[in-house]
């Protein structure tokens, strides 16, 4: 006789995983950097900094805010912004590039506010000016 026994249900996908996992998280990283370094507003935040490792960061970082299972080494975001002036007017600059970087990779509408959700929390921890 056949099992019948209902099998376990799925656990819900993750944003990470809905958006495409790690791919699509550099992806978006990519496009989000390309797109604040072309800004005359936030270029001068990154000048001499090191773009390869800072993109790895954001890309753990990106991950984790998803649901990724990968852990964020990284220093806290206080930490990381302190003694950097961010004004409340370039985290929102910030905020938009990386919704449009979302949006430019295909995700859609309802997933990237749900994401900015997420990072909005963190303003008061980022800005320092």
């Amino acid at each position: 006789m056949p099992d019948i026994t209902p099998a376990e249900p799925a656990p819900p996908q993750t944003i990470f995983e809905a958006v495409g996992g790690a791919p699509a998280v550099e992806a978006v990283v990519d496009l989000f950097y390309d797109r604040v370094l072309a800004d005359p507003a936030l270029a001068g935040y990154f000048e001499g900094r090191d773009m390869a490792r800072l993109k790895r960061h954001q890309r753990l970082f990106v991950g984790q805010a998803l649901g990724s299972r990968e852990p964020y080494p990284g220093r806290t975001m206080e930490r990381a912004h302190s003694g950097l002036a961010i004004t409340g007017e370039a985290f929102d600059l910030v905020v938009g590039h990386l919704a449009a970087a979302l949006a430019e990779a295909g995700v859609d509408g309802p997933t990237i506010g749900t994401i900015a959700e997420t990072l909005l929390p963190l303003k008061p921890d980022i800005v320092t000016a």
